[in-house]
């Protein structure tokens, strides 16, 4: 068996825009739902939902039937945190709050091996390398890893470009709740201020060469930053959509049918 190809990696530079979802249900069986419903790519979110490497590791093995790439976003830059999901299968990681471009250079160490950085080798006990079955792991791994930054203050936003320029970054995607607290917009993700800095980050990190992201569960607002240049872009949550879908279910039922809530004849 050969090392594929990561096709998520590849699609950033050639391919068309590249949409996707975050799970934060930290559930397989949710997220098995989910990945039939033609995203290109999952987000299993390691950092705000209650995942762990237990349930990391059972959400990479229930998308593995589908075509969708699973992301993993971890909850720091923990090298250590960083090593055990790639040994569990996953190909491209998303690291939140980077803020220098020194920054970035120290996660693209964690997730190359020596000599180019610092990932401990030991594949041949995990399912990266399918056990040992993947024969071309070791020489592969380096090049098929995908790593995602994701700029989320106003400093690191100034930074941008630099951060992109990272030889061994692939991507960079912006946060926008904590980009607008860092702002003093707390709650004000879709605010005037902060739009204008996306469109100027996006904008630095596709000069620098590389791709640019967002997370954004406006549809009319997400298209306007893949116009800007935005090549992926995660369109919400699973937890949101599942929590905003049955509010909405139970209000149309109880608007369109006053008995529904009406006490039954003879009740107490």
């Amino acid at each position: 068996m050969q090392t594929p190809d990561n096709a998520f990696k590849l699609a950033l530079k050639t391919g068309g825009t590249q949409v996707g979802l975050w799970l934060g249900l930290a559930d397989a069986y949710a997220a098995e739902v989910v990945a039939g419903s033609g995203f290109d790519w999952l987000m299993i979110d390691g950092e705000h939902a209650p995942n762990d490497l237990t349930t990391i590791r059972t959400i990479l093995q229930s998308l593995a039937a589908y075509p969708v790439h699973p992301v993993v976003r971890v909850p720091d830059s923990d090298p250590t945190f960083i090593k055990q999901v790639l040994e569990l299968g996953a190909t491209t990681l998303l690291v939140p709050m980077v803020e220098s471009p020194e920054h970035a250079r120290e996660l693209v160490r964690a997730v190359r091996y020596p000599p180019a950085g610092i990932r401990g080798v030991g594949s041949g006990l995990a399912r990266s390398s399918r056990f040992g079955r993947y024969s071309d792991y070791l020489e592969r791994a380096n090049d098929t890893i995908c790593l995602l930054v994701q700029i989320e203050t106003g400093a690191a936003a100034a930074n941008a470009a630099a951060i992109a320029s990272v030889e061994g970054v692939d991507g960079v995607l912006l946060g926008p709740s904590d980009l607008a607290a860092s702002l003093g917009l707390l709650g004000q993700p879709t605010h005037a201020e902060v739009r204008a800095l996306f469109e100027q980050t996006i904008r630095a990190t596709v000069a620098a060469g590389k791709a640019a992201g967002v997370f954004c569960a406006d549809e009319v607002l997400a298209r306007h930053y893949v116009s800007v240049g935005a090549r992926f872009v995660g369109l919400g949550a699973d937890s949101s959509i599942l929590a905003a879908a049955t509010a909405a279910l139970v209000q149309r039922f109880r608007q369109a049918s006053p008995a529904a809530t009406a006490k039954p004849p003879g009740g107490d």
